[in-house]
């Protein structure tokens, strides 16, 4: 009885099956009990609201704890559902070594520091924003970002070092140009970082400007240089994360294919059509295209 439930509870928890009603209902909840913790923690920070609603906010917070203890004990529990996490004991330890496990723990782990060791209130309160992190869990999107951050390390990797690489370089140019012209704002390199890295940035807030000529001419040369350095980065992440799409359209187009092969799709074919769209992120609507797209190929290749 025992693995029959626990195997219910993956399956609906885990498995994301759009003809799952259990499944869709408990994770609507989840989001929403996710979102409104965010909420609360925003709108506690305004004096009025958080002393009017105080028993409020923290009737709010036990039973949000309560729930998200619950089901990071119960997400442990039918882990081994999973392949990936089969052994009673190494396996749910490796899970509760995954990402997604360590930051269903973070979103509980301020409560229980708090009751335990009476640590500073303000600093754990904003520890509760890190709930936020917990929509990874229901957001495909999310999952295509971090898979392509983990295939581009390499890549960024090798960007960020030229970009520390740059900042150390300019922090060092300002500070021989502007020392003795501005000692309060470049007195030394690491003080005049904070130059650099809004230079940089392109961002510019203005508090410390280069005043000597040859200060000025400096800063114009960093300023270009990153406008091209800076943006590496995004251009990587938006290149891989093209790529990653591309990859998902086409793997669900060959499923389809598959499920075309004999001219129509059952309802066996048609629920793992619908699992993969949602396990790819891919929405209704692009699905359908692919699929009329694959009816079209179809149809001319028995014409």
């Amino acid at each position: 009885m025992w693995r029959a439930l626990r195997r219910r509870a993956y399956r609906a928890m885990e498995v994301r099956d759009p003809d799952d009603r259990l499944g869709h209902v408990l994770n609507l909840a989840l989001v929403a009990l996710i979102l409104v913790n965010v909420l609360a923690v925003i709108l506690e920070t305004v004096p009025s609201l958080g002393h009017r609603y105080a028993a409020w906010f923290q009737a709010l917070e036990v039973v949000s704890v309560a729930v998200f203890t619950f089901e990071y004990l119960g997400r442990a529990w039918w882990a081994v559902e999973d392949p990936r996490y089969a052994h009673p004991l190494w396996g749910r330890l490796r899970y509760l070594l995954s990402p997604l496990a360590l930051i269903d723990l973070i979103a509980i782990l301020p409560f229980y520091l708090a009751q335990v060791f009476g640590m500073d209130l303000r600093l754990l309160r904003l520890l509760r924003l890190l709930r936020i992190l917990k929509l990874s869990r229901y957001s495909p999107a999310v999952t295509v970002l971090a898979d392509v951050m983990r295939d581009e390390r390499d890549s960024l990797l090798v960007t960020f070092m030229v970009l520390i690489t740059i900042l150390v370089l300019a922090s060092a140019g300002i500070y021989l140009f502007e020392n003795e012209a501005q000692p309060e704002a470049f007195g030394s390199i690491p003080a005049a970082m904070w130059w650099a890295v809004a230079t940089l940035t392109t961002v510019g807030y203005g508090d410390v400007t280069p005043i000597t000529p040859a200060g000025k001419v400096f800063a114009a040369l960093v300023t270009l240089t990153g406008i091209g350095m800076v943006s590496l980065p995004a251009g990587i992440v938006a290149s891989g994360f093209t790529e990653a799409l591309r990859q998902r359209r086409e793997e669900y187009a060959e499923q389809v294919d598959e499920a075309l092969a004999d001219g129509r799709v059952v309802a066996a074919e048609r629920a793992r059509l619908d699992a993969l769209r949602e396990e790819l992120g891919l929405s209704e609507r692009e699905a359908a295209r692919i699929e009329r797209r694959a009816r079209r190929q179809w149809a001319r290749s028995r014409a």
